[in-house]
């Protein structure tokens, strides 16, 4: 049943968001008590624990683009593009306004935002979405004995991203993660790039992919 897909993936971005940006605010808070490896070990692990509680019931994309990877990939329906990314865009914002209740005064409720050029993060957030999203469709599509181990390798990818590159780009790789903060708190410098960058480097993915995997592969998965 489809609304149960939709519920899915609403409570697992909720989840990623409110986790993700909610350690972001409370390092500022705090004075940097949760840390940035603390950040980036969040986010890694709300993906991890997401994909193991409802991967079997909507893939736990968690993230336009990478529901529009799958789509490009032939592994997703089209028709299902538009409710998935609504649901996980309304997750976002609900996280979001929930921490800006929680959190008035904080101004950016740990969007995400350039610390250096725009175009360096532009390219950031492509090689960040293209690694991301092929280790995806790598460890999610394909044998069972894989796809047990899914969950910690996509994580795993999430933490590692956020460790070297958040400080640049915020490593995003995902648009409702940094539309909701940024609709929420109205902070929209640059916020395109955190939404065409993504899916640019999905779709880039997906040609790599392919051209990794025999036809035998592809067709048996």
């Amino acid at each position: 049943m489809n609304l149960r897909k939709y519920l899915a993936e609403f409570i697992g971005t909720f989840a990623l968001v409110f986790a993700g940006t909610g350690a972001i605010i409370s390092n500022d808070v705090s004075n940097g008590a949760v840390t940035h490896p603390g950040i980036a070990l969040t986010f890694g692990l709300v993906v991890m624990a997401i994909i193991y509680a409802v991967g079997d019931i909507s893939g736990a994309h968690l993230n336009p683009a990478v529901t529009c990877g799958f789509w490009i990939a032939g592994r997703f329906p089209k028709n299902q593009i538009i409710p998935y990314v609504s649901v996980q865009l309304i997750g976002a914002l609900v996280a979001s306004g929930l921490l800006r209740s929680l959190f008035p005064d904080h101004e950016t409720l740990g969007g995400t935002l350039p610390s250096g050029s725009w175009w360096q993060s532009f390219v950031f957030e492509i090689v960040l979405t293209f690694l991301l999203m092929y280790i995806v469709l790598c460890v999610a599509i394909g044998a069972k004995e894989k796809g047990i181990m899914a969950g910690a390798a996509i994580g795993a990818t999430v933490a590692l991203e956020a460790m070297f590159a958040g400080p640049i780009s915020g490593a995003s790789m995902n648009p409702a993660r940094s539309l909701g903060p940024a609709l929420v708190s109205g902070t929209w410098e640059h916020q395109w790039l955190y939404v065409v960058a993504p899916l640019l480097g999905a779709a880039f993915a997906v040609v790599a992919w392919r051209l990794t995997r025999d036809e035998t592969n592809l067709s048996d998965e």
